[in-house]
C-alpha cells in the first residue's frame, strides 16, 4: 500500500443511482445494496472521471493508503466488459459523445455533459 489518490464515496449522500458506474471503465465501482462502492482499490485509478457527473456530490477524490493502482488488471477488466455505457447528449444542442467531444459540467446545481462546440457561448455567456 502507498499514498495515492483514489475516489472516495460518501453513503449518506449517494443516491444509488448509478450514473458514477459508467464512466468508471476500469470497473473499481459498481452498485451495492442500491449505493455506490467501490468494490476494487487496486482497479481504481483516482483520474475522478465519475465525480463531476454525481448529481449529489457524494463522489470526492482523496489521498490516502490503498493499494497501489493495477494497470494490467484494469485493462483485463475494461476488455472482459466491453462497451459498458450509455451514449450521453448534450444539454445545450443535444449533440452525442459520438459526433463531438463532451466534458462534465457542473451547471446550476446540475451535474451535465456539453459538446466542445457549445462549451465557449457556456463559458463566455
Amino acid at each position: 500500500m502507498t499514498q495515492r489518490q483514489i475516489i472516495r464515496i460518501d453513503e449518506d449522500l449517494c443516491n444509488g443511482c448509478g450514473v458514477c458506474v459508467i464512466p468508471c471503465a476500469e470497473g473499481a465501482i459498481t452498485l451495492v445494496d442500491g449505493k455506490a462502492r467501490v468494490v476494487d482499490e487496486a482497479l481504481c485509478d483516482g483520474a475522478g472521471f465519475c465525480i463531476p457527473i454525481c448529481p449529489t456530490g457524494a463522489l470526492t477524490v482523496e489521498t490516502r493508503d490503498a493499494p497501489d493502482f493495477d494497470e494490467d488488471r484494469a485493462e483485463a477488466s475494461m476488455d472482459a466488459r466491453g462497451k459498458a455505457y450509455i451514449e450521453q447528449r448534450c444539454f445545450l444542442c443535444s449533440t452525442t459523445e459520438g459526433e463531438a467531444p463532451l466534458i462534465p459540467v457542473r451547471h446550476e446545481g446540475r451535474s451535465l455533459w456539453t459538446c466542445t462546440r457549445c462549451l465557449p457561448a457556456l463559458i463566455h455567456g
